[in-house]
């Protein structure tokens, strides 16, 4: 038997206690032979849950795959990621969701969830096979075309309402793209006409968020706002949730850190969609994380290979790295300055995202009878960011050279260690 004590370990509500887990489950006492590790001053969370992820594999391994993408992941301290559908082949039919299932079981460093696409290769012009996808042995529940908006409301309120009946969730990625159209890679403002840059208006994001709303509560299910970015995006959010509709809104830890005048200087590790934003859209951000506005923190880790980053500004591809920085952002946004409490990044990070992806067996409380997913943390450590040293196989790092918070210490799957240091 698999069995480990962590010795005056610090819970999210500030208690200590000895922590048991056996077989990979948390236990009352400790078992006979148990392997004790001294957690004096050690902070114990949830194994966080990560709802946007890009793992790249199929047809991008150069930049990512679901093994090196999961041993980022553990680093960072997640025990579960959701893959996004925007792979090569699209993930649009029951059989590639169980293909990168069994990728996720082989790598064996995280629970890989897989997102299925809303419409066939990502087109917005027909239903993906939602309901298969359902009921593969990949049990997809999620369902986007991340990194495409899907325009169409009509196809929208159909897959709003085919997700209903097994409680699954639509998650948008919310630009309007004759607003924010295919040149716009820079919140729209003085400095995008300064640099040259096409403008990513507010609007873009706002709009299309009413709309589906809208559309959520016209159908009776669920909406998942993907990296919500700005102030007017967070109040329509907030307007939804006053009225009762079903909207649940995750914010990026880049979005959180970085604005517009990390631009200027054109470095393409910083082009990201939706763009980095000012400071008015930022504090916005974070207070709706901190009031519960922004119910989760995704990272929206997207690994790009040198040559889809080695470009002009404007030709590169968008994304940035975010799985091992995130609970380092987050630490340095939001606890540092008292704007969330430990049991509050518990939620944001862990307990919430599990509920939005409805994974049963993580984001649970750290409880006799619970799996043993949990992350160990040392809330002080910090350290200078190295792309080099990054697990990721690409290196668009946006905190590279940014001393930051480095907390993890070990990452527990079912007990088992993914990652120690």
């Amino acid at each position: 038997m698999s069995a480990t004590t962590l010795r005056g370990v610090q819970l999210p509500d500030g208690s200590r206690t000895d922590l048991h887990f056996a077989d990979g489950v948390i236990v009352e006492e400790a078992p006979s032979g148990a392997e004790a590790i001294d957690c004096d001053g050690l902070l114990v969370l949830p194994g966080l849950v990560d709802p946007h992820t890009h793992l790249r594999e199929p047809g991008r391994e150069d930049a990512e795959t679901v093994l090196s993408g999961s041993a980022a992941a553990s680093r960072g301290g997640y025990t579960a990621v959701c893959a996004m559908a925007n792979t090569q082949p699209v993930t649009d039919t029951a059989e590639k969701a169980e293909h990168v299932h069994d990728l996720g079981l082989k790598a064996n460093l995280v629970d890989v969830v897989v997102i299925g696409a809303i419409s066939k290769g990502l087109k917005g012009e027909e239903l993906s096979e939602m309901g298969l996808m359902n009921r593969s042995r990949a049990r997809v529940t999620m369902f986007s075309d991340d990194g495409m908006c899907l325009m169409n409301p009509q196809l929208m309120r159909r897959a709003l309402e085919w997700v209903k009946p097994f409680g699954g969730v639509i998650a948008q990625h919310s630009q309007d793209s004759f607003l924010a159209g295919p040149g716009a890679c820079c919140h729209e403002g003085e400095l995008s006409g300064r640099l040259g840059l096409g403008g990513w208006p507010p609007v873009a994001e706002s709009t299309i968020i009413a709309r589906d709303a809208m559309l959520a509560e016209a159908t009776g299910s669920r909406l998942h706002v993907c990296h919500i970015t700005t102030a007017e995006g967070v109040e329509v959010v907030r307007w939804a949730k006053q009225r009762g509709i079903n909207v649940t809104a995750e914010v990026t830890p880049h979005h959180l850190l970085l604005g517009t005048e990390e631009l200027v200087g054109y470095d393409t590790k910083f082009k990201v969609n939706p763009p980095l934003r000012t400071p008015e859209h930022i504090e916005a951000l974070r207070a709706g994380l901190a009031d519960g506005t922004i119910d989760v923190v995704g990272t929206d880790h997207a690994p790009h290979a040198p040559q889809d980053k080695d470009h002009a500004f404007v030709d590169a591809k968008p994304g940035m790295l975010g799985l091992e920085q995130a609970l380092s952002v987050v630490i340095e946004t939001m606890v540092k300055p008292g704007r969330l409490t430990w049991e509050q990044v518990a939620d944001r990070m862990s307990h919430a995202p599990a509920r939005v992806a409805s994974l049963s067996g993580q984001g649970r409380p750290l409880t006799p009878g619970e799996p043993a997913n949990l992350v160990l943390i040392d809330p002080d450590r910090t350290a200078t960011v190295d792309k080099a040293q990054s697990k990721s196989l690409s290196r668009n790092n946006p905190y590279d050279g940014r001393t930051l918070p480095d907390p993890v210490e070990a990452t527990f799957l079912r007990g088992r260690a993914t990652f120690s240091r």
